[in-house]
């Protein structure tokens, strides 16, 4: 089994545009960060630091356009900045709901799984591009209280929620702009 531990934050913009940032402190790949962005057209990019990590994400969800190009980042204690293929963004986040403790993969399946849709919109469990079983075991909750970015210069908007699905894999990011640290399982 896989195990991704790190962050996922995402929001929409006022343009179309949504992201979300995979932040991952530790994984088979060692740590890393992506952008998977759906544009206002519908297509989706992953931005990824090499074609590696682009080969393993690009089997679990889908995209028109891969990109492998160097990605900066800073990180703050409730933010991140991200640089990277004419993209920038900065994100900032308030404080957590912490969730006490990681729960096992049939709870985040069963149990776990109502609450993330009834709430978020989110799937907590299901079946990858390459047919895959993952699962998201969320620790903490936090709404994102600003974001900024622009695509080569040009500003895509004001923070919104996700008005139309991104459609990258099984599940959809909340709906609400969110940070959340996580551990994703992937067997």
């Amino acid at each position: 089994m896989d195990v991704f531990v790190g962050r996922i934050t995402s929001t929409g913009f006022s343009t179309g545009d949504r992201v979300v940032i995979g932040d991952w402190g530790e994984s088979p790949l060692g740590g890393f960060t992506n952008v998977m962005w759906a544009k206002p057209n519908g297509s989706r990019v992953l931005l990824s630091p090499s074609e590696k990590h682009a080969e393993y994400v690009s089997k679990l969800y889908n995209f028109e356009d891969i990109e492998v190009t160097e990605i900066t980042v800073e990180r703050g204690k409730r933010d991140v900045s991200i640089e990277g293929g004419g993209l920038s963004i900065r994100i900032v986040w308030g404080v957590p709901f912490p969730i006490p403790f990681w729960r096992p993969l049939w709870f985040i399946a069963s149990f776990e799984a109502l609450f993330g849709w009834m709430l978020f919109g989110t799937r907590t469990h299901g079946i990858t591009k390459n047919g895959r079983r993952e699962w998201y075991s969320v620790r903490s909750l936090s709404r994102v209280l600003k974001a900024e970015a622009s695509f080569e210069g040009v500003d895509l908007g004001e923070r919104r929620e996700f008005g139309i699905d991104a459609c990258f894999g099984f599940s959809e990011p909340p709906s609400i702009p969110a940070s959340v640290t996580l551990k994703s399982y992937i067997e």
